[in-house]
Parts: C-alpha cells; sequence; structure tokens
C-alpha cells in the first residue's frame, strides 16, 4: 500500500497482457518506480472483459485514481485468434488482371517435402471474392497499360450486392508505384464509404506478389474484428474514467497507438509473445546479461526468442496460423512486418498429453486453457496436462496456487495422469515424469531452433526464464543445451505484462530498391530515408513523444546476387557522401552476417541492395527496481515446510525445503534440491543446481559446479 495521501495525485502506467489461460497486470508508480501486480482467469469469449475486470481489481485494491493512468500498454492474442480460427471479416481482393489465382497458387514449398498428403492451408479470400483489374505497371513503376477506371467502377458496384466488410488492393508493382493502387482505392471508396480499404502499398512496400498480397490480407481480414475489439475497450476505459492512453504492443516488440492499431492491426498478430522477449532483454539487462534466450512458459504455449546485445532479434516477417511443429514451415500465411524473431509451441501449463495412432504419448499442441482448465482444477478436464503431472510430482503446492487464492486438486491431478500409467503398464510417478520429459524435449528443441539453428552457441547465453511454468522447467533446458545460467526475475508469472510497460514506441518503414551494391546511387537511399524520417517524426509528434526521445535506425537488405533470400543489416555509419567508402563498408558489414548465420561467405562475390528500412523509435521510462540490502548466504528463514518432490537424478522422491520467494534476501543460497513458491510461479531447483538472490531480487540457478562457494 502507498503512503501517498488520500486524495492526491499519484500518476502511474498500467500493462495488461491477455493470454489463453491468464490475464495479467503490472501497475507501474511514475514516481517511486514501484510494481504490483494482478493475475486473473481469461474470458475466452470476449477477451476484453478480462482486462477490465482485471484493471479494476488493481484499481480498487490499490485504491488508485483511474484518471491518474498516464500510460496503458495492451498485449492481445486477438489477431492471432481470428486468423487462426478463421473468423476474420468478409474481405473481397482486387488484383492485376491475370493474376486472379495468387492466394490459390501461393508459393511452391510446401510444409512437409516429402508428405504426398500434405495440404496447403486455404485461401484467406476464396476465389469468387477476388476481381480482376485491368492495368499493368512495369518493375521500375512504368505504366504499360493505364488503369481502366470504369471495370474498377463496375467491380466496385458487384462488391455493394455481397456485403463486403473489408477490401484488399494489390497491384503488380505498386511497391515501385502506389499511383494506381491509390486510384483504385478512391473510385471504390465513392461506392462503399464505410468499407475499410488496405492498399498493398501502403502496408508493405515491398517485392514479392505473393506476400505482398498475403499481408495485405491479413491485414483486411483483422481491420474490422480488431477494429471493434479495441473500439469496446476505449469505450469500457472512458466509462472506467480512465484518459484516453491506450497504446498497444506490436509483433516487433514496438507499441503503437490504438487509432494506428485499429487501421493496421497486422503489426499485433505477436503481440503477446513479442512483449515477452523486450521483458527478458530489459530484464536480462539490468542483471547485466546482454546475451539472453527468453524463455516465456504460459498455460498454452512456450515461447523462446533470442537476444543479443540487450536488443531482441528481429525477423522482416512470419507467418500466422501456422501448425505447431517448428519444422512445419509454409503451413500458415506469410506476413511482411518486422516481428521479434522467436519460436512458439504448443507447449504450456495446460497442454494436454495423449496417445497417438502410433501409440507414441505426445503433449500438446490441445490446450485445456482457462476453461475447463487442467483436471486439478476441477471443471471436468478429464486428460492430464502438463500442470497436472508437475502436481502429481510435488513440484507445484495445491494450496499456494496464485497466492492460495486457487486451490488445485490433486486427486483429480493423479486420476487423469493414471489414464496414461495404465494405458502404458508404468506407475502414476513414471507416466507424470514422462509427460514432464516430452514438454521438456519439445521445449528443448524450440531453444535450439533459436539458437543453434541461427548461427548462436547457448553456451554463450543467459536463459531468462518466466511466464507460469517458466521456472518449472527451466533447469532442464538448461542442462540439455549446456546454457550455463538461468535467470528468473521477480514475479516471473507476468513478466510479459511488465514486457509491455519498457517497450519502446516504434514504427517501421521499408521501400524495395534493389540494386547492385556497386551501382547503389547513395542519394537515392538519402531520399528514401529523408521521407521515412519526415513520416516517422510525424507519427511520433502525434504521439507526444519529445524530439530529444526520438531515434531513427536505418537498415538494409542485401543478398548476394543469386540468392532469393535476405539478410537485414544496420546501414554503416560513415559518412554516406563519401560514396566509395560506404559502399565497400556497406559490402563487408554483409559479408560478416553473411558468414556469421551460414558460417561461409567470399568477399569477392558481388551482392546486392534489396530494402531500404527504417525504425522510428520514441524512447520511453523504464522501471528500475532497487538494489535489495546483501543479509548473506543463509537462507534459512525463508524455509515455510518441507516436502517429497520426484526427481530421476535421485532415483525417486526425495523431501525437498520450500522456500517463500517474498522472505528471501539478496546474497542468498539455496542448494538444490528445493522449490521456490511465490504468488504467480514456482521455481524448481533440481538436485545438481543452485541458486544464488542477486541485488535485484533475480534467482541465479547455475548447475553446482559452476557456483562459487
Amino acid at each position: 500500500m502507498s503512503n501517498t495521501p488520500v486524495g492526491a495525485k499519484r500518476p502511474f502506467r498500467l500493462g495488461i497482457d491477455t493470454g489463453g489461460t491468464f490475464t495479467d497486470l503490472v501497475m507501474m508508480d511514475e514516481a517511486s518506480g514501484e510494481v504490483t501486480l494482478v493475475k486473473i482467469a481469461s474470458t475466452p469469449q470476449d477477451p476484453s472483459l478480462a482486462s477490465l475486470q482485471v484493471l479494476h481489481r488493481c484499481l480498487q485494491e490499490q485504491q488508485a485514481a483511474a484518471d491518474d493512468c498516464i500510460h496503458l500498454v495492451h498485449g492481445t492474442t486477438v489477431a492471432t485468434n481470428t486468423v487462426i480460427e478463421g473468423k476474420g471479416a468478409k474481405t473481397a481482393l482486387l488484383i492485376t488482371e491475370g493474376f486472379r489465382d495468387v492466394l490459390e497458387i501461393g508459393r511452391q514449398i510446401r510444409p512437409r517435402l516429402y508428405d504426398v498428403f500434405c495440404d496447403k492451408p486455404l485461401p484467406l479470400i476464396p476465389r469468387r471474392r477476388c476481381f480482376e483489374i485491368p492495368e499493368r505497371l512495369d518493375s521500375q513503376g512504368e505504366v504499360l497499360k493505364s488503369l481502366d477506371e470504369e471495370q474498377v467502377g463496375n467491380v466496385a458496384q458487384l462488391l455493394q450486392d455481397q456485403d463486403i466488410e473489408s477490401i484488399v488492393v494489390c497491384l503488380l508493382h505498386a511497391y515501385a508505384n502506389p499511383a494506381h493502387e491509390r486510384r483504385v482505392a478512391r473510385l471504390v471508396a465513392q461506392h462503399l464509404p464505410d468499407v475499410p480499404i488496405t492498399l498493398s502499398s501502403d502496408l508493405c512496400s515491398e517485392m514479392r506478389e505473393y506476400y505482398r498480397c498475403s499481408t495485405a490480407v491479413v491485414n483486411a481480414l483483422l481491420v474490422p474484428v480488431v477494429g471493434r475489439y479495441v473500439g469496446r475497450l476505449e469505450e469500457s476505459l472512458q466509462a472506467a474514467n480512465v484518459p484516453d492512453v491506450l497504446h498497444l504492443m506490436t509483433s516487433s516488440g514496438g507499441i503503437i497507438s490504438s487509432t494506428i492499431a485499429r487501421e493496421r492491426p497486422v503489426h499485433l498478430v505477436e503481440s503477446g509473445p513479442a512483449a515477452g522477449v523486450i521483458s527478458a532483454a530489459h530484464l536480462g539487462g539490468l542483471a547485466g546479461y546482454t546475451q539472453v534466450i527468453s524463455f516465456d512458459m504460459g498455460g498454452t504455449t512456450a515461447k523462446l526468442g533470442l537476444v543479443e546485445n540487450e536488443t531482441p532479434r528481429i525477423a522482416q516477417h512470419f507467418e500466422v496460423g501456422r501448425q505447431a511443429s517448428i519444422a512445419d514451415q509454409a503451413s500458415g500465411y506469410p506476413v511482411r512486418t518486422p516481428v521479434v524473431d522467436l519460436v512458439e509451441i504448443g507447449a504450456g501449463g495446460g497442454s494436454i498429453a495423449w496417445v497417438d495412432d502410433g501409440g507414441a504419448l505426445r503433449v500438446g499442441p490441445r490446450s485445456a486453457g482457462a476453461a475447463p482448465g487442467p483436471a486439478c482444477y476441477g471443471n471436468g478436464q478429464l486428460a492430464p496436462t502438463v500442470t497436472d503431472a508437475n502436481l502429481v510430482l510435488g513440484r507445484i503446492n495445491p494450496d499456494n496456487f496464485l497466492g492460495g487464492e486457487k486451490h488445485l486438486e490433486a486427486g483429480l491431478a493423479a486420476e487423469a495422469v493414471q489414464t496414461l500409467a495404465d494405458e502404458f503398464d508404468m506407475s502414476l510417478l513414471e507416466a507424470a515424469h514422462g509427460i514432464i520429459e516430452i514438454a521438456n524435449t519439445n521445449m528443448t528443441e524450440a531453444a535450439r531452433s533459436v539458437s543453434v539453428q541461427r548461427g548462436f552457441d547457448p553456451r554463450e547465453f543467459t536463459l531468462v526464464a518466466f511466464g507460469g511454468a517458466g521456472p518449472l522447467h527451466a533447469a532442464a533446458i538448461a542442462r540439455e543445451l549446456q546454457i550455463p545460467r538461468i535467470l528468473i526475475t521477480p514475479h516471473p508469472g507476468v513478466a510479459s505484462a511488465l514486457g509491455l510497460l519498457v517497450g519502446d514506441i516504434k514504427h517501421d518503414f521499408v521501400q524495395s530498391c534493389l540494386r547492385p551494391t556497386q551501382e547503389i546511387d547513395t542519394g537515392e537511399v538519402e531520399t528514401i530515408l529523408e521521407q521515412f524520417q519526415q513520416a516517422g517524426a510525424a507519427l511520433l509528434a502525434s504521439e507526444h513523444v519529445a524530439e530529444t526521445e526520438r531515434e531513427y535506425l536505418p537498415l538494409v537488405d542485401m543478398r548476394f546476387q543469386g540468392q532469393s533470400h535476405e539478410l537485414t543489416i544496420p546501414m554503416p555509419t560513415c559518412d554516406r557522401q563519401n560514396r566509395e567508402s560506404w559502399i565497400s563498408h556497406l559490402h563487408a558489414t554483409f559479408c560478416q552476417e553473411h558468414q556469421r548465420v551460414y558460417g561461409f561467405s567470399d568477399q569477392r562475390e558481388q551482392s546486392e541492395m534489396v530494402n531500404v528500412r527504417l525504425t522510428a523509435v520514441g524512447h520511453i521510462r523504464r522501471p528500475s527496481p532497487p538494489a535489495l540490502i546483501d543479509t548473506g548466504p543463509d537462507a534459512f528463514k525463508a524455509v515455510t515446510t518441507r516436502r517429497d518432490v520426484y526427481f530421476t537424478e535421485t532415483g525417486g522422491a526425495i523431501e525437498c525445503r520450500i522456500f517463500d520467494r517474498e522472505l528471501l534476501s539478496a546474497g542468498n543460497r539455496i542448494s538444490g534440491p528445493a522449490i521456490i513458491e511465490e504468488y504467480d510461479a514456482t521455481t524448481v531447483i533440481p538436485p545438481d543446481f543452485r541458486a544464488l538472490v542477486d541485488p535485484k531480487g533475480n534467482l541465479l540457478l547455475e548447475p553446482s559446479m559452476n557456483v562459487t562457494r
């Protein structure tokens, strides 16, 4: 409870993260930096309900005034779920004559190359709602065939009779010249003034027709749905007397205003997962670790990402609606917008264990979610989940879940796991351990894919584990990949919500500019960057970002001539007026990155520039927790009880000390096996690990042989 006098002004910031199982809120006092957290069950039928419930509960418990909120950031899965569930708006596509089947044809690659029964995902817009427009530009944007405005009018009249909710305009080579797309939009708007229109050239000014079209289509499908969701949220916040300060987290880890989010909801597709990686980068940096692997395990999924030099790695494209397997590339819909580079798999606390047709035990991707939840919730779920297995193994306290707010039924968990034990003719504990081992293996492979497969050695990183279930499984993943250190932050269960409060405002711009490196016109590059900076400055000004807090980061996509995929590198900072020096430095920087990613590079090979990019950043204030007083290594005062916990390292169940994390102090050391409990998470310290509480209150887990005695 704050000591602020009743009635006094008490500015605060809020982060609200809506997940598949829980909705988390973090409140940060603007003056003191004090952080408060609240966690409640999500409301899948309408995620905004849980967002408002958790807000009202926080305001009531903290006796805070809603109009003192100066910054509210929301992370949501609404955009992702809309695409996955096929519940997007009824959308029509207007495309260049002769290219009506671009969505049907898609790409040449398949999800599983040697599976003859493998089907591509169905087009997001059926062919009957794809309409051809007579016009044609060449790759330089020159007009080969003028726009047939009469046909545009005819198509618009057809759309009037079909109750179309959203429209996409994607014309060939519009990235080089958007004039035809913009003219089509104006003509269609005369007939359908209330229907939102997405232009591919506004959203993704890059070559590659299918990728640009797919990106625009995903955005158009989401505009009405996300618009309604954000609108309801804004109205409810206004009714609760919260000022107009709503922002949303984007896929790239930045935040944007609710107004921009309505227009470009495609940027929200990986909203929630991105917040977790941003949080890991921030909290890892505060603890002095700049190279981290982010491990976020919640109730429905596990997300892993990589942070290099305190900066999350950003990819320039991703797939939405992809199947759960890491190997199932091309099983979703490509989106060409910047995204935090992460892997997400169906392995959470609520992931269901099942037996496949071959008789093998599998875990996920299907989840029990928030309702009914795991079997131990007592809501009728009969199949065992990861949470049930952890409860059977003694790793979770059934009487201290969410600080005791929710009681877990250990008997129901045992009954669910026993069904698998009977099928495999093994003991209850062996079956529960098998569920955990399979889940750990799936998550280890995901961690390997964001590190080893990206050209990084996990032995040089720190694993930052969070989410309600992350600290339960972190040690197993670190052991397998030989990651030397695990960092578990205070309140790990709501770390993603904290990530919402430490993300900067960001806007990304891109323009295709395919040129051999030796033929690059630096003046052309300067012009593109100046236009981007002007647009970025206008957006940041509209979001009330002071000029002193603005930063503009130029990037460039490069590849060797003959390659079909490019790498994004920072644009050299040396003077672009010295053309020869700048081009030489650009080529050398690209070759170094190619060597790191692929293990080979030849500077004698000719390279080429593909896209020019710029990220406009508005820096925000970040909370920094105060240092704790070091009370020495003795942690005995934090021991609350003892109970048997199953570990294969000890050959079965062994009595463990149970610690209350709130009673731990800086300098405390704990030898495994041990369990550390707190309001929103449980940390498992296996027998071969030890833990240290650092000055920021973080738990540092290391293999016993690496811990300084």
